[in-house]
């Protein structure tokens, strides 16, 4: 029963917190299309920033009073909230947010996410992820794209839009390079290379790098291990049965060169950020290996 009781008990503080903040945030929300002037606007986007770190500093403090998990998290003390930051990590669960939480808020900017379309229909959290301008990207299959082949290139548009957004005030973009969570079953379909991880995109990256490569100060590198064998589920994280995640944080130089080519017409450029893509994901997936034999009693 305890993992039950621990389970709602988080849920109801959890969706409480959510209800009580999402009037003031969707308030000041509001003023960025309604109140003139570019300055209002960013005054307003800043409040809307300023509501969500609140928001999230308060689940963090739920979590650490109804569960034990320990958070271990290395690399993220020279962190300052007026640089701005490309976070690179991968994805394996929906406990990867919470840790991100834990591992940013009130360190960095507040983070946008790129989230797939049908996210902006989850009760309140859709309406929350609108006011902080997260942008809704739309997957299409392989066979979709054949049959309609006008949409290829759809999402890359999206991403572009996005980040026109975030250039006039200092922001951290994440980006799930494997653009799922992996499975182990993802991982055989894709016959990856890698031991931990799916195989990485280089087109989201690329534009993000195109369009804010000026304004972004570092990438940070972030790996996401759970020391238990078996990835845990959100409900794992609410019921209390998650022990520890680890959070490895490392800050990289951004490759001006990077930032600078045209990743759609120009092949070189293309392979080039495709073999720094590579080189990353087999760092990291090295960087998993030992960190999990680290953990281990």
């Amino acid at each position: 029963m305890r993992p039950l009781l621990t389970g709602l008990a988080n849920v109801v503080l959890l969706l409480a917190n959510t209800l009580i903040l999402i009037g003031p945030l969707l308030l000041i929300a509001l003023g960025k299309f309604v109140l003139p002037g570019q300055a209002a606007r960013d005054a307003c986007s800043r409040g809307v920033m300023w509501v969500a770190e609140f928001w999230a500093e308060n689940c963090k403090r739920i979590f650490a009073l109804l569960t034990p998990t320990r958070w271990d998290i290395r690399g993220n003390a020279e962190l300052r909230q007026d640089c701005s930051y490309l976070v690179i990590s991968n994805h394996q669960s929906w406990v990867d947010i919470p840790a991100l939480v834990q591992a940013f808020n009130r360190k960095t900017p507040y983070f946008k996410f790129f989230l797939k379309q049908e996210l902006i229909w989850v009760p309140f959290l859709g309406l929350a992820f609108w006011a902080l301008d997260y942008p809704f990207m739309k997957r299409y299959s392989r066979a979709f794209l054949e049959k309609n082949p006008h949409m290829k290139g759809k999402d890359l548009e999206i991403t572009k839009a996005a980040c026109e957004k975030f250039k006039r005030l200092p922001v951290t973009v994440v980006n799930y390079l494997e653009g799922t969570r992996f499975t182990p079953a993802k991982q055989a379909q894709q016959q990856s290379p890698y031991r931990y991880l799916l195989k990485p995109k280089a087109g989201g990256v690329a534009f993000v790098l195109a369009a804010l490569g000026e304004q972004l100060d570092a990438v940070l590198d972030v790996t996401l291990v759970y020391p238990d064998q078996q990835v845990p589920g959100f409900w794992d994280l609410l019921s209390g049965q998650v022990a520890k995640v680890i959070v490895d944080i490392r800050t990289l130089p951004l490759d001006p060169t990077l930032c600078r080519g045209d990743y759609e017409n120009d092949p070189a450029f293309r392979q080039q950020m495709q073999d720094w893509v590579s080189a990353l994901w087999q760092a990291k997936d090295a960087r998993i290996a030992d960190l999990r034999h680290d953990a281990q009693p």
